[in-house]
């Protein structure tokens, strides 16, 4: 049983949920998303509640019943504020700066490493530090994951992209081996 999906969700005012055939649809003051319903899922909107039940007692449909009512959360808190996440460029010389719709990246490389910004998703820089924002939490979270990947920190010096907050351990050099041996 899923405890998430026993709880039903409740649509704030200015939000309004409907579901078409196989696809619930989520409008408000930050965007409209849509997302295909699995065939072993049933969403019911009543009274300003969601409710997610599965059809029927598969094990998938129980493995993704908890799942839907998480998605189904995720886009009403999405549309009403964005999701947001924040990487740092770490390192001497590595900048990012936006491009029109690219976030182009200086990060060690022969050739700047040039990033196309997706639909729906808005890129801010400010100094060392980019700003991925957005109404749908997995594009948000892909595209950081995808900035964060062009250079990840490396465990001796700290340099790359890390999330906000993101602690690197360090690791010796060749100064501490040596005398270690």
């Amino acid at each position: 049983m899923s405890r998430l999906g026993k709880k039903s969700v409740t649509v704030p005012l200015g939000t309004d949920v409907s579901v078409a055939s196989s696809e619930i649809t989520v409008k408000g003051k930050g965007g409209t998303l849509k997302r295909s319903i699995h065939p072993a899922i049933s969403i019911v909107v009543d009274k300003g509640e969601v409710a997610v039940t599965p059809k029927d007692s598969s094990r998938l449909a129980k493995a993704l019943w908890g799942t839907y009512a998480a998605h189904v959360r995720n886009m009403i808190a999405g549309v009403n504020t964005p999701f947001a996440k924040k990487l740092q460029v770490e390192g001497i010389g590595f900048k990012a700066e936006l491009a029109g719709k690219q976030l182009k990246l200086a990060v060690g490389f022969s050739h700047p490493v040039l990033l196309d910004i997706p639909a729906g998703i808005t890129a801010a820089v400010e100094k060392n530090i980019i700003t991925v924002s957005g109404a749908d939490k997995e594009q948000v979270g892909e595209f950081a994951a995808s900035i964060r990947g062009t250079k990840e920190p490396e465990p001796y010096k700290g340099k790359g992209i890390r999330y906000e907050g993101e602690v690197v351990r360090q690791k010796q050099g060749k100064k501490a081996a040596a005398a270690a041996a």
